[in-house]
């Protein structure tokens, strides 16, 4: 008598269902045509130094506003404002040497783009007129004050005085430390030093300059014609 052995039934080769179908492929990790490899970190759109120069600017920026609400409480809680007895500030000289600052950052946004583009000479013509603008109207700011304190409007005069000067007097002092540092640019730039670490220092000192014009026109419209 015969015994019958019972078989298992048949298994499925491998990769292929029991219909007869064949599972789709896992989804790949990586990303693009570049297979199925982990993504790699992407860069940051910022280097640290520009990184560090936004936060210095903000701190900046509420240095500034914290003098210019002074500045109007102080003008405001005033019976008359400019005193009486007191020189007028020149609003035409200053207004043309406003000019002369905005020209500046056009300046720096050319040495900007030649930058990018890896154009030395054309970074050096530019940051050497953008230096030159700068001086320039600190030339004519401190030609004014000299004015001012000959026709009597010092330190000592009182609140106008003090805070005129306070005011006007911090934003030259960042205007000549923006300056010293686009000579150094400038400097390293003409000795062909702009390569590799050096171009984020070199986009920093741009965005420093931008933040010192774009500031000016704010104080002269607070101190000189409101």
């Amino acid at each position: 008598m015969s015994m019958l052995v019972e078989r298992p039934p048949a298994r499925p080769p491998a990769g292929r269902h029991a219909a007869g179908r064949v599972p789709p492929p896992p989804p790949p990790t990586g990303g693009g045509d570049d297979g199925p490899r982990e993504p790699s970190p992407g860069r940051p759109l910022l280097d640290n130094v520009r990184l560090a120069m936004m936060f210095f600017i903000s701190a900046e920026v509420m240095f500034f506003a914290g003098l210019v609400s002074s500045f109007l409480v102080l003008r405001s809680s005033a019976a008359v404002w400019p005193p009486p007895f007191q020189p007028r500030l020149p609003v035409a000289v200053t207004g043309l040497n406003t000019l002369v600052l905005l020209a500046s950052s056009v300046t720096m946004a050319a040495a900007g783009r030649s930058l990018a583009a890896g154009d030395g000479r054309g970074l050096t013509r530019r940051l050497g007129a953008t230096a030159a603008l700068g001086a320039v109207f600190l030339a004519v700011q401190g030609y004014e004050w000299v004015e001012l304190v000959r026709f009597g409007l010092t330190l000592s005069s009182g609140v106008y005085g003090t805070t005129f000067y306070t005011l006007i007097g911090t934003h030259g002092a960042h205007v000549l430390g923006a300056l010293v540092w686009v000579l150094v640019t400038l400097g390293l730039t003409a000795r062909g030093g702009f390569a590799g670490r050096w171009t984020g220092v070199a986009r920093a000192c741009a965005i420093y300059w931008h933040f010192v014009v774009a500031l000016w026109p704010i104080l002269y419209v607070a101190v000189y014609l409101a």
